[in-house]
C-alpha cells in the first residue's frame, strides 16, 4: 500500500514540472571546485600523510615481527630448559636409586660380617669352654689321682700292716689309676 502512495506522489511531481533531479545534483561550479578541492587534499595525503602512515606501519609491522620472534626464542629456551631439567631429575633420579642400591649392598655386606663375626666369636667362646672343661677335668683328674692314691696307699698300708716306700707307692697309684680309666 505504501508504494502505491510513493508512486501518485512521484507522479504528481512529474505532472508539475521536472521531478526535482535539480534538487539532487549540484550545480556546475559548485562542482569544479569540489573535484579541484578534493584533488588537491587527495595530492597532500598522498605526497605527506600516505608516507607518514606508510612507515608507522611498517614500524608497527617490524616492532611486532621482532616480537614475534623474541617470543618464539624464549618459548625454544623454556622448551630447552625444561627438557634439561626433566633430563637433571632423571639423572639425580637414577643416582639416588644406585645410591639406595649402594646403602643396601652395604649394609647387607655390613650384616653378613657382623654375624660372620658373631659366630667365630661364639666359636671361640665354645672352643674356650671346652678347653676349660678339659683343664678343669684335667685338675679334677690330676686331684682325684692324688687323693685315690693317698687313700689306696693308706689303704694298702693297713691291709699289708706295713708303709710302702715311694717307689712302690707310685708304682701302684699308676696301676690303679690305669684300671680305673679302662672302667
Amino acid at each position: 500500500m505504501q508504494f502505491i502512495t510513493a508512486l501518485v506522489i512521484v507522479a504528481a511531481e512529474e505532472e508539475t514540472g521536472g521531478g526535482g533531479a535539480e534538487l539532487v545534483l549540484p550545480e556546475t561550479s559548485e562542482l569544479i571546485a569540489g573535484i579541484i578541492a578534493f584533488a588537491i587534499v587527495f595530492f597532500f595525503v598522498w605526497k605527506w600523510a600516505l608516507p607518514t602512515i606508510s612507515k608507522t606501519l611498517d614500524q608497527r609491522q617490524a616492532a611486532i615481527q621482532g616480537q614475534m620472534e623474541e617470543a618464539e626464542k624464549a618459548k625454544a629456551e623454556a622448551e630447552s630448559l625444561l627438557s634439561d631439567y626433566r633430563a637433571q631429575l632423571a639423572d639425580s633420579k637414577s643416582e639416588g636409586n644406585r645410591i639406595i642400591e649402594d646403602a643396601r649392598a652395604t649394609a647387607e655386606q655390613m650384616r653378613s660380617e657382623i654375624i660372620a663375626k658373631a659366630e667365630a666369636e661364639a666359636e671361640q667362646i665354645r672352643a674356650k669352654a671346652r678347653a676349660d672343661a678339659e683343664a678343669e677335668l684335667a685338675r679334677a683328674l690330676a686331684e682325684a689321682k692324688g687323693q685315690v692314691g693317698d687313700i689306696s696307699v693308706d689303704l694298702a698300708g693297713r691291709i699289708v700292716g706295713e708303709a710302702l716306700d715311694a717307689e712302690a707307692h707310685e708304682d701302684l697309684i699308676n696301676r690303679y689309676l690305669a684300671d680305673l680309666e679302662k672302667l
